[in-house]
């Protein structure tokens, strides 16, 4: 119990000087460039307000689609534990194949086009 009381006030008294610290330590000198709404550098040409393309959101999606899908077929190879492994192995090659023909439609519609 000793060594828990003394790894607490050790994780404790170590938070304590960090936090202390955080607060002396930066220095706060505001100028014109870090008080602009742009840090970066280039003053503001038109309205910030433009709505994004709607390719953007399709991009996206898609990259969530496809990150989702990694994510579905991750315990795929312990699949093989399962009573029925060819069932399983047919569901995910379904889903694949869906997928790939999805992409494949989007990609000769011109849906995944960046710029025209």
């Amino acid at each position: 119990m000793n060594l828990i009381i003394t790894i607490f006030i050790i994780a404790l008294t170590l938070s304590l000087i960090l936090a202390i610290v955080s607060f002396w330590l930066p220095q706060m000198n505001p100028d014109a460039e870090k008080l602009s709404p742009y840090e970066c550098g280039f003053d503001p040409l038109g309205s910030a307000r433009l709505p994004f393309s709607i390719r953007f959101f399709l991009i996206a999606i898609l990259f969530l689609l496809f990150d989702l899908e990694i994510a579905l077929l991750l315990p795929l190879p312990w699949g093989d534990q399962l009573s029925n492994p060819t069932g399983t192995l047919l569901w995910a090659t379904a889903v694949l194949i869906l997928l790939t023909l999805g992409l494949i439609y989007e990609w000769t519609q011109g849906g995944l086009e960046w710029a025209e």
